[in-house]
């Protein structure tokens, strides 16, 4: 079975939360859904090496050193299992493609992000919410919309 691992990096844009998301490259990727910057993982490789790799291959930003674990999702179809992890983007970051593999790289405002994203990646998102939350910070009113946790 197929495992990759990615950082969903995050920040705050005039008090609403927006992550960072990609889109495949590609005229058969076109119509894809898009993605949380990740990768499959290379031989004897931890999933937290390969998040932050491919994450930084794909957007050129390196995560910070601390990630928070997002647990796992699994595609229905392919079964293919994406470990994710989570990060404060750091201040500044400006995401470009930074790999053939995409097109786009951008932060999305929350409800766009959930509606662009694949939808087997979309729990870790509504994770990503849930612990921010649990930490005291909520989203502020607007950016929360639609995010409740699965």
């Amino acid at each position: 079975m197929k495992q990759s691992a990615g950082v969903l990096l995050y920040r705050w844009n005039q008090g609403r939360l927006e992550v960072l998301l990609v889109h495949p490259s590609g005229a058969y990727n076109r119509r894809a859904p898009w993605s949380i910057p990740k990768g499959e993982l290379d031989p004897g490789e931890q999933p937290e090496q390969t998040a932050r790799r491919e994450t930084a291959e794909e957007t050129g930003i390196v995560p910070p050193q601390e990630l928070i674990p997002l647990g796992e999702v699994q595609y229905r179809k392919s079964r293919k299992r994406i470990v994710g992890f989570a990060a404060l983007a750091p201040e500044g970051s400006r995401p470009r493609c930074a790999s053939w593999e995409v097109d786009r790289a951008e932060f999305l405002p929350l409800e766009e992000a959930l509606r662009r994203i694949h939808p087997d990646q979309a729990p870790l998102v509504h994770r990503l919410v849930e612990h921010l939350r649990s930490q005291g910070g909520t989203p502020p009113e607007g950016g929360t919309k639609g995010a409740q946790a699965q």
